[in-house]
């Protein structure tokens, strides 16, 4: 199984820490791994030195979409898995997306993972809220009995895609630094341009993640994300999400997606869009 783990950092090594610690112990097979480490003063570039980790570096905070896109031109592998640096992945992650990778003729698919956390996320179930609290052989327990279904749709990172796929449409679109609106922005891109309609979230594939801990802890401003993805592509996430990808409610993987069909409600909420778009562009 060739995959390129790309995990952006930025002054977060405790729970970096942990994220290494699970794809060395939980990975079934050996993988190429590249940290890009964002200013990485409280210790992370030594670390990452002295335990021969390979990364990619810049001294300051050049954002999420850069980051992942310089680590990747270090890469070499057949797939690319974006992944967030305070996540920890379950055991045998890897022979599950293998499991699934072979059922394709093709390379036109998305996998995403599914996100379990303490709050706020996909499953909600509390293993801790901390590297310092978090209980591994919960979270062991949990993905060892936990029956849920594939889901329709993306639910985001972490997420896999093969290195065609990535290099057709360019990676993470670098005007959406620092990161909001990235990976639905993604998501359009292979709709759009490479006709993907794979879009599926692995039951499996489980990951424990503590929550966007490098923007809140480090105050991070965001960009306005949903502004820019809306004069992008004339409409905003939460609609391509809802008409396209079928993600804005849980719903069991049933197939390759199809082109939405025009209906009253899509049609009202495309105009209130494409209004938005005007008013933005006036505003320019």
């Amino acid at each position: 199984m060739e995959i390129s783990i790309i995990c952006p950092t930025y002054n977060n090594l405790k729970y970096l820490k942990l994220f290494l610690e699970s794809i060395r112990n939980n990975s079934f097979y050996k993988h190429e791994l590249i940290i890009h480490i964002n200013d990485g003063s409280d210790g992370t570039l030594d670390y990452l030195k002295n335990n021969n980790i390979e990364f990619t570096y810049s001294k300051n905070n050049i954002g999420l979409c850069s980051a992942v896109n310089n680590a990747v031109l270090k890469s070499s592998k057949k797939y690319i898995l974006y992944a967030h640096d305070d996540m920890y992945f379950c055991k045998n992650w890897d022979k599950f997306l293998k499991e699934e990778i072979i059922k394709y003729k093709d390379n036109l698919f998305y996998l995403s993972g599914t996100n379990i956390s303490y709050k706020n996320a996909l499953i909600d179930y509390n293993c801790g809220t901390s590297p310092d609290d978090f209980d591994k052989n919960k979270f062991d327990l949990f993905c060892k009995n936990d029956q849920s279904k594939d889901l329709q749709g993306s639910h985001w990172a972490p997420h896999i895609i093969h290195r065609d796929l990535w290099n057709k449409v360019g990676g993470f679109s670098e005007e959406f630094n620092p990161g909001d609106g990235s990976d639905p922005d993604l998501c359009c891109k292979l709709w759009f341009l490479e006709n993907v309609r794979i879009f599926k979230c692995l039951s499996k594939f489980k990951v424990y993640h503590f929550g966007s801990i490098t923007i809140r802890e480090k105050k991070i401003k965001k960009n306005n994300g949903t502004k820019s993805f809306l004069l992008k592509w004339g409409f905003n996430p939460k609609f391509f999400r809802k008409y396209y990808l079928r993600g804005n409610k849980i719903l069991i993987f049933d197939g390759p997606l199809k082109k939405p069909k025009l209906s009253f409600f899509m049609f009202y909420d495309l105009m209130i869009n494409k209004f938005k778009f005007f008013y933005y562009n006036l505003q320019k």
